[in-house]
């Protein structure tokens, strides 16, 4: 097996608990891939504004993906690359969510956006980004900024549904994935975490046999594709396991540890 110079993991889900704690289990992990000599980043459908905590926490000097990777942004989160939605697809986008009657959130590299402050999951994104949403009610006046846009329900099957119309609606001019079961994401077209690995590759002269990544949901299953070794939670669902090549622990018990721990060994 090629030695792995350089870990990509996504954050929610993975790196983090369910109640958004990084684990002392998981910053003695990335200690060590420092200590080895293997870079270590991170790619998220996170806003830029919900990395910087964890960039600081694990030491991270390398570039890091926001918004699926449609966003890269230096360790002090200045942008390097980015890319927006187009203002006709954001108000498509709009509309798909609006018709199934979700909460709606717009993204600009700085600020949050919702016309409901008292949405279902709201205090969870607050806790999990650490930033406070701005209230408004109309989003038209920021479309030409928009970095994603979400729609958020506590109904799964609900979500399901409406990822297929959105996907149907916007085609390849977005794109449409959930990155949790009450998340859908919707993202610049040709930009995901498998781009964001291609950059990193790129980069630092490496082939991707040379890179491991760690993820749960669909839009991990880009990055695990550009990658030689790929390591599906246990806490995913059984569609993303059979995508990876390797099945670690849960993120309640500190699978991406476990991840780490079993990239160094090998």
């Amino acid at each position: 097996m090629t030695r792995i110079a350089l870990v990509v993991s996504d954050v929610d889900g993975t790196l983090l608990t369910k109640d958004k704690i990084l684990t002392d289990g998981a910053k003695a992990a990335v200690r060590k891939l420092h200590a080895a000599g293997i870079g270590f980043t991170i790619v998220s459908s996170r806003p830029t504004i919900g990395m910087g905590f964890l960039i600081e926490s694990l030491a991270i000097t390398l570039p890091v993906g926001a918004f699926n990777g449609s966003s890269i942004v230096d360790a002090g989160l200045k942008p390097i690359e980015q890319h927006l939605i187009g203002p006709s697809v954001a108000q498509r986008s709009l509309d798909v969510l609006n018709a199934f009657g979700v909460d709606i959130w717009l993204f600009t590299n700085d600020r949050w956006y919702t016309r409901n402050p008292d949405g279902e999951y709201v205090p969870h994104e607050k806790r999990a980004i650490k930033a406070d949403p701005t209230i408004i009610d109309d989003f038209t006046p920021h479309l030409a900024e928009t970095c994603k846009i979400v729609g958020a329900s506590s109904d799964a099957a609900l979500l399901q549904r409406c990822e297929a119309a959105m996907g149907e609606a916007v085609g390849a001019e977005a794109t449409a994935v959930r990155s949790q079961t009450y998340y859908l994401d919707v993202t610049p077209p040709g930009h995901d975490k498998g781009t964001f690995v291609d950059t990193m590759t790129t980069q630092l002269g490496i082939s991707a046999e040379a890179v491991a990544t760690i993820g749960d949901m669909e839009n991990d299953l880009p990055m695990f594709a550009r990658s030689g070794v790929s390591f599906a939670m246990g806490n995913a669902a059984d569609g993303i396991k059979q995508r990876a090549t390797h099945v670690t622990d849960s993120n309640e018990r500190d699978g991406f540890a476990r991840a780490i721990d079993a990239i160094l060994k090998n």
